[in-house]
């Protein structure tokens, strides 16, 4: 299986080429971690208390996205004690809060709340630990007016910060419509996420191998479960409890170096579910020259973690 094929890129998409100042062994540009790291079934040794997670979790992965912030704004102060249990150089990105992705009707995004929500993951910022904050709009926000508008507004509450876009309707991405999507993001200057998602499944988007800003090239993997069953409207977490197998992952590789050659660095994701995400994560890493570990160090509790 190709590197093309594997990454299940829409061949009818363009794919977005911005300027980008792009130099050095792109394996080194390439970070890759997980959604979330609070339950990875048998990633941590036995005994790991959930406040020291992050701190064994950081030292295999350089990458971390943070999904809590979606539901509720967390405290400040919660940001800052991730800071201090991580190392120099490790990145935390930040899911927007669902008020600011139109997730909730009765909250409306006004610039108050967009500046409580940035004032929120500060201790990031100011520890030089932020990557990029990601809006994950929900499937019925499709390619309208009024939702282009809005994507307006979040580029302006948001400058300063690297912002990366998610979209679940597949409207913004129709073969038709993807090379003006891809060109207002890149107008609005913020990131396209590439979505390898289970097919079928609400809000699966199709594979757009494309980068929208020279800073940051952006992917999430939610995995590659069945099909959804004639008439079921549900997402089900099973489609997303996903274990990539090798020749996927080869494919997941090149996908990386093509977005390498499109931004500076590239940030890839896996959201494949508590199973599955960790040991992915690893694997791919492996192949992208980033371990030299044996491949059962990706079951995380078989062998000491790094520095250990």
């Amino acid at each position: 299986m190709g590197a093309i094929e594997a990454g299940r890129r829409d061949e009818a998409a363009p794919s977005r080429r911005p300027a980008a100042d792009v130099g050095g062994d792109w394996r080194a540009r390439v970070l890759v971690g997980t959604c979330s790291w609070t339950d990875h079934e048998g990633f941590y040794p036995p005994g790991t208390k959930p406040t020291d997670r992050i701190a064994a979790y950081a030292r295999r992965f350089p990458l971390v996205e943070v999904n809590s912030s979606f539901h509720n704004p967390l405290p400040a102060a919660t940001y800052a004690g991730w800071t201090e249990r991580t190392p120099e150089g490790f990145t935390f990105n930040v899911k927007a809060y669902s008020a600011l992705t139109l997730h909730r009707p009765d909250e409306p995004p006004t610039p108050e709340r967009f500046a409580a929500f940035r004032a929120s993951y500060r201790p990031l910022v100011d520890a030089g630990k932020l990557g990029a904050v990601l809006f994950q709009f929900p499937p019925r926000f499709d390619a309208s007016e009024p939702n282009r508008a809005h994507l307006a507004r979040v580029a302006e509450a948001m400058v300063g910060e690297t912002s990366v876009v998610e979209f679940r309707h597949r409207s913004w991405l129709a073969p038709e419509r993807a090379a003006e999507t891809l060109d207002l993001l890149a107008r609005l200057d913020l990131g396209h996420v590439v979505a390898d998602a289970p097919e079928g499944a609400v809000g699966a988007m199709p594979t757009v191998v494309a980068a929208t800003t020279p800073a940051l090239a952006y992917a999430r993997l939610h995995g590659r479960g069945q099909e959804a069953p004639p008439g079921d409207t549900s997402a089900p977490a099973d489609r997303r409890d996903y274990r990539y197998e090798a020749a996927e992952l080869e494919g997941l590789a090149g996908m990386a170096r093509e977005l390498a050659d499109r931004a500076r660095v590239v940030h890839v994701l896996f959201n494949n579910q508590r199973r599955y995400s960790a040991p992915n994560a690893e694997s791919l890493r492996r192949l992208l020259g980033q371990l030299d570990r044996p491949p059962e160090s990706d079951l995380g509790r078989q062998l000491p973690l790094l520095g250990g």
